[in-house]
This record gives C-alpha cells, structure tokens and sequence, in this order.
C-alpha cells in the first residue's frame, strides 16, 4: 500500500469539498467531483467568485446615478478638499 486512494475509493467517497451559498433569498449548492483536496477546493472557490460576481451585477446599483454631488457643493470646492486635506494641530506639552 503506498498510501494513496485509488480511484474507485475517491469515487465511491463522493465529493470530498461541498458548500451551501446564500445570497439573500437565494441559495447555491457548490460541489467539485474530481482531482485531489486542494484541486477540488481550487475548483470550488472559482465557481463561488463567479456565483459571487454574477450576484453583485445583477442586484448592484442602478447606473443611472446623476454625476452631480448630492451635497450641493460645486466641482472647485471639492477639488479644492482633496488637495488642501485639514492640517494637524501640534500637541503641546
């Protein structure tokens, strides 16, 4: 015996790696069937980021946001804070 399980025991074991994904009202069952432990958890995690992805593009917000600040502020005066960020006071002792 080296070991190592043969391919007629990784098979009837099933897949080693499995997840439940939940997203809101949705849920997604995420399975890998072959390869060794970290290949499956390899396999498994590309297709719980394109899950992931796909999620966030369909329920992100609408791009039909106005390019106007909302705070009323006008273009100067906000470039004008981010190049002039507010000084530190100096501590006394």
């Amino acid at each position: 015996m080296d070991g190592q399980p043969d391919a007629e025991t990784e098979k009837s074991l099933g897949p080693r790696v499995q997840a439940n994904l939940v997203l809101g009202t949705e849920s997604f069952d995420i399975s890998s069937e072959s390869g060794t432990l970290s290949e499956q958890l390899a396999a498994m995690k590309e297709k719980s980021m394109a899950i992931l992805k796909e999620h966030i593009t369909k329920h992100n917000a609408p791009n039909d946001v106005p390019d106007e600040p909302v705070d009323g502020e006008s273009d100067d005066e906000g470039e004008a804070l981010v190049n002039n960020p507010p000084k530190k006071s100096k501590k006394q002792k």
